[in-house]
């Protein structure tokens, strides 16, 4: 089974292209998802997340990121204790995913993981695809999608390795700040190479 890296900043278009490999009955891991399962309540986060971070308490016994992100732009120094508690819950629940994947028959999967590149996920994976898009494209999408103020923007973006260093450790590039269309049409090319079958 081949493994493509699906990886972009946030508001670059990665829930596009992994709605596009959905499509295409392609296997996709979404690393966010599995973050948002593990901060609800009863999840395995919860507890240790809470245990540094008594604000991001959520009304419903889970974990509110509003509140997360405001704690961590208040206190940047708290990412490594919170990263040292989530990477490796996400990668057993990525380990689960493919295991599944493998024994369904999958040729190929995709790993939807915003940090792949900086977290050294390309070594996990066969074919790294990164989504890009124009700075400004992207501070408007997440203003508008995700509601976000400009400093937790930047808070998140710092965090980041920048789009043009990306570029350069990608196997692929598709741009998603032109159209959805030119988008969705250089997906398809992908994957029927992938796939090694020629687009018609």
């Amino acid at each position: 089974m081949r493994i493509l890296g699906l990886t972009g900043g946030m508001g670059m278009g990665k829930s596009t292209l992994a709605a596009g490999f959905r499509r295409a009955r392609i296997p996709v891991f979404d690393a966010d998802a599995a973050v948002h399962r593990l901060y609800a309540p009863g999840g395995a986060a919860v507890a240790p997340v809470l245990a540094r971070f008594p604000e991001a308490a959520g009304k419903d016994g889970g974990i509110d990121r509003a509140r997360l992100r405001a704690a961590l732009a208040a206190h940047p120094d708290g990412f490594a204790p919170l990263e040292a508690i989530m990477h490796p819950l996400v990668r057993a629940a990525e380990t689960r995913f493919l295991a599944r994947a493998r024994r369904a028959g999958a040729p190929l999967a995709v790993l939807d993981i915003p940090l792949l590149l900086e977290t050294g996920g390309a070594r996990r994976v066969d074919h790294v695809l990164l989504v890009s898009a124009p700075a400004a494209v992207q501070a408007h999408r997440l203003r508008l999608r995700r509601r976000m103020r400009a400093a937790e923007i930047a808070t998140v973006l710092a965090r980041q390795m920048p789009d043009r260093a990306k570029r350069r450790l990608a196997d692929s590039v598709i741009p998603t700040g032109l159209s959805r269309f030119h988008a969705t049409m250089r997906q398809k090319r992908l994957i029927a190479a992938l796939r090694g079958k020629a687009m018609p």
